[in-house]
Parts: C-alpha cells; structure tokens; sequence
C-alpha cells in the first residue's frame, strides 16, 4: 500500500515535472517563434521602406526630368515668340524706313511745286502789270477815238452805242429771218411735198394683205391610239422622224392632235406634211419614215420652187435661177413680226418702182432689187451673219447687177450706198414695214414700247404729261406755260425726237407733238 501510494506519488510528481517541463519548452519555443517572426517583420518592413526609397527617388528623377523638359520647351517657345516679335519689329522697322523715303520724295516734290508755283506766281504777276499798262494805254486810244468820233457825229456816248447796237440787232434779226423762212421754204417745197406726194401714191398703187404664220404646226389624227403608234416601241419612231425632219414632236394630252415644232419654217412644213402621209399610210416604222420625209423633201422643194416662179411672174422679174427662186419660194414660209416675209418682198418691189417712176429712174432695177433685198432671210439660219450680208454673198454667185448687190447689202444702212436704187429700196422697206396692219407686235411689246415713249418725254424739264397715241407713231406732250417758253417749246420736241431716235427701234417714223396752253382765268363779281 504504501509503495503502490509512493509510485503513485512519484508518477504524479514526474507528471508535474513533465508539464512543467513542457509548459518551459512551450514557452521557449513560443518566444522563440515570436522573435522569428519579428525579425521577418522587420525586415519585410526594411525592404519595403527601402522600396519606397527607390521609388520616391525614381518619382523624383523622374519630375526633374519633366521640369527639364518643360523648361527646355518653355525656353522654345519664348524664344520663338522673340524671334517673331523681332520679326515684326524688323518688318515695321522696313516698312517705317519706307514711308520715311515716300515722305522725303513727296518732301521734295512739294518743294518743287511750291517752287513752279512760286516761278509761276512771279509770271503772273509780271503778265498782270504788262496787262494793265496795255489797258491803260488801250483806254488812252479808245478816250481818244471816242472823242473824234464824238466831235465828226456830235452825238454823246450812250448814243452812239444805242444807235449801233440798234442797227446790228435790226440787221441780224431781217437776216435770220428771212434765211430760215427761205430754208424753211426751199426744204418743204423740195422735200416735204415730193416725199409725200411719191409715198402716198406708192402706197395707193400697192396695197396688199398679209397672213400671219406661228412657229408651231398641229397635225390632227383619227384618235388618241394613234399616239402610240406615232412614238413606237420605246420611242424609236417618234426619234427617227425628229431625225429626218430636223424638227420637234410633241405629244402630249390634246386630244386629237400632235404638235411638230421648229425654228426653221420649210423643214417645219415638211415635218408636218410627213406626219400627215404617214398618219394616212398607217404604216409608221423607221425605215418608212425615212423614205415618206424624203418624198416630201423633194415636193416640198418643187413646191417652193413654184412659189417663187410665181412671185417672179407676178413682179415680172426675168433671168432669176432655180436656186435663187426656191428662195424666195423659201420666204413664203418665213414671218416678220406677223409679216410674210415674202409678200413683202413683193411689196417692196412695186413700192420700189413706184417711187423710182416717179423719179424718173428705172422702175425694173428698182423692182428687180427690191424683191431680192430679204433673200437672205431663207437661209440666215443655216449661215452666220445678218441677213443683208449673207443675202449679197449669196446673189454674188448669180451674177447680179452691182445696183441690185448694193441695194441688198444696204437698204438696213450697214453700206453706204453708191447709187440712187439702194435710199429707193431702204426707204419701200420701211414703207411696208410700217404701213397700218402690216406688221403685228405681242402685247407686252408694244405695252413697252408705248411705256418707253412716255417716260422719255416726261423726262424732260418743264413735261407735265405725255400721251402716247395712233398705236405709238404719235406722242403728245404737254408742258408747263410758265416752265417752257414759245422758243424753248422748239427744242423740248426736237431733244425728244433726238432722244426717241437714239434710244429705241421701231418702224416708220414717230411723230413728236408738243402742246404749250396759257389759261387766263378771272372772276366779274
């Protein structure tokens, strides 16, 4: 018993021992492991302080290099701003030493003027002085011969200068007097009566109408399916006969009708009868189109030259060419403001010999010339130039009479003429142009011709109104009584016919009638 308790004491004292001896060893190696661990944490911290080190001096490095690099640039564009800022003050200082020079030449030319000036001042002054001695010695002669001429007449100055100026004026005035009513005279008798007397019975012996002719030609058909016939299958027929003939077709969606148009009138007339033997025919095709325009090329040109034989039998005008008869075979189909162009050629030539009969000169020239002064009209659109010019180059080759060539070349006044035919010719011209309802003009045309005419009168000084009338061959003016005179009436109308005759187109003549009314208006009460 008691050597079990004292084995039993001895395990439990070793057991305490041993426990002790482990909560030692744990201890030791507890302090053990905590200082390993601070020696780590202290050098973890080490390095990490020594990497901020490095870092902090990269970072430094690194900002000096940018302040360097910023100076630098800095220093760049301070040094380009001074070197654009010398530039400019170089070039103000160029420009500066410039005006410097300018100022310097003007400088000396002031100078010089004020010198001529100065040099011109002193010759003056010297003219004005030798001026004077030769009006004081000219006064002496005049005192002088004023005195004889005082003690031969015995009649005082103011006199003798009332009696000679008396005299003159007298003088001037007879004279003036009777050479206008001599001119005045002379000028009506030679020229006023003949002239009317010789238009009035050109005008009564000839008188013809005139049709008006559009540049458009319709062509009816039997219905609207004839339309798509016309076109073709994507528009091939409507293309080969605007090919052939040179014109325009229009089809739109006027019921029963097509349009052909063109400027040139004979290809117009031959496009339209085309369509018309084609509308007949039925047969529209390319080929056929081809083949009917050449038929009616042919007819037509026969046609023309048939007209113009009969224009040539009418004036009785001989030796005229196929070539220049279809010509004027052509004019048949050519208008002038509403005017066929070939009736009044026609017109011409009887007004022509009209005039040239009773002038005593040969009517057939007159005749012969004046049916052939607008020949050139028929081809003016095939050939550059106005008509006059081409109409003479194209009678050249004919051999026409030099008077014919000139009549043609200048009855619009572009060649002086060279014998008596070419005023006959210009002036039938005009004539038929001008006479009543030969001629028509659009509506807006004449509105503005009718509007031109008054607004050159009324800017005249002392115009009250103006009144253009008779269709615009006449305006009458109305001025005020206490602005214009009996004398400055006069010259009001002719500075309006002068300003007419410059500043507008129109054939004939105008006629300038100026009204000038004083009313004297009182009361018997």
């Amino acid at each position: 018993m008691d050597i079990l308790m004292e084995t039993s004491l001895g395990i439990i004292g070793a057991l305490v021992i041993g426990l002790a001896l482990g909560g030692c060893l744990v201890a030791i190696i507890t302090q053990m492991i905590s200082r390993a661990k601070a020696k780590t944490f202290q050098e973890d911290l080490q390095r990490q302080i020594d990497g901020a080190k490095k870092e902090a001096e990269n970072i430094i490095k690194s900002a000096q290099i940018d302040a360097k690099a910023e100076t630098m640039k800095r220093r760049e564009q301070v040094a380009a701003e001074a070197g654009k800022i010398r530039a400019e003050l170089h070039e103000n200082e160029l420009r500066l030493t410039k005006r410097e020079d300018t100022l310097d030449r003007q400088t000396e030319l002031l100078q010089q003027r004020e010198k001529a000036l100065k040099q011109q001042h002193e010759d003056n002054e010297r003219r004005a002085r030798n001026i004077t001695q030769n009006e004081k010695q000219l006064a002496v002669l005049i005192a002088q011969q004023k005195n004889q001429l005082l003690k031969i007449t015995a009649m005082d100055i103011e006199e003798a200068k009332s009696l000679l100026l008396k005299r003159l004026e007298d003088e001037c005035e007879h004279e003036m007097s009777s050479l206008i009513q001599r001119k005045l005279e002379e000028t009506t008798e030679t020229a006023d009566e003949k002239s009317r007397e010789i238009i009035s019975a050109a005008i009564q012996r000839y008188a013809a109408e005139h049709t008006c002719e559009v540049t458009v030609s319709t062509v009816e058909i039997p219905n609207d399916d004839m339309k798509g016939r016309i076109i073709g299958r994507e528009g091939r027929n409507i293309r080969a006969f605007e090919k052939a003939t040179g014109v325009d077709v229009i089809v739109d969606d006027t019921p029963g009708m097509i349009v052909v148009s063109g400027f040139n009138p004979v290809r117009r007339e031959v496009a339209r009868l085309s369509m018309e033997r084609l509308i007949q025919d039925g047969r529209i095709h390319p080929s056929r189109i081809e083949e009917l325009v050449a038929q009616t090329k042919k007819d037509v040109n026969h046609k023309l030259l048939q007209i113009g034989k009969d224009a040539a039998v009418e004036t009785n005008i001989r030796g005229l060419s196929n070539k220049v008869l279809s010509l004027l075979g052509a004019l048949s189909y050519r208008t002038s403001y509403g005017q066929n162009v070939l009736r009044h050629s026609v017109e011409v030539a009887f007004l022509a010999q009209v005039m040239a009969d009773e002038l005593g000169l040969d009517g057939t020239i007159a005749r012969r010339a004046g049916l052939l002064h607008d020949i050139g009209k028929a081809i003016d659109h095939d050939v550059e130039g106005n008509h006059p010019t081409i109409g003479t180059n194209f009678l050249k080759r004919f051999n026409e009479s030099p008077i014919v060539l000139n009549a043609v070349a200048g009855h619009h006044g572009d060649v002086p003429p060279d014998n008596p035919y070419t005023p006959l010719v210009a002036a039938a011209d005009a004539i038929s142009a001008s006479r009543p309802g030969a001629r028509r003009e659009t509506l807006e045309r004449y509105i503005k011709r009718l509007e031109k005419l008054e607004e050159i009168a009324t800017g005249f000084k002392g115009v009250e109104n103006a009144y253009a009338i008779q269709a615009g061959r006449e305006i009458r003016v109305i001025v005020a009584a206490d602005e214009v005179d009996d004398e400055a009436a006069v010259k009001v109308a002719r500075d309006i016919a002068n300003k007419v005759e410059n500043e507008m187109t129109y054939p004939g003549e105008i006629q300038i009638t100026l009204l000038r009314e004083v009313r004297c208006i009182e009361y018997a009460k």
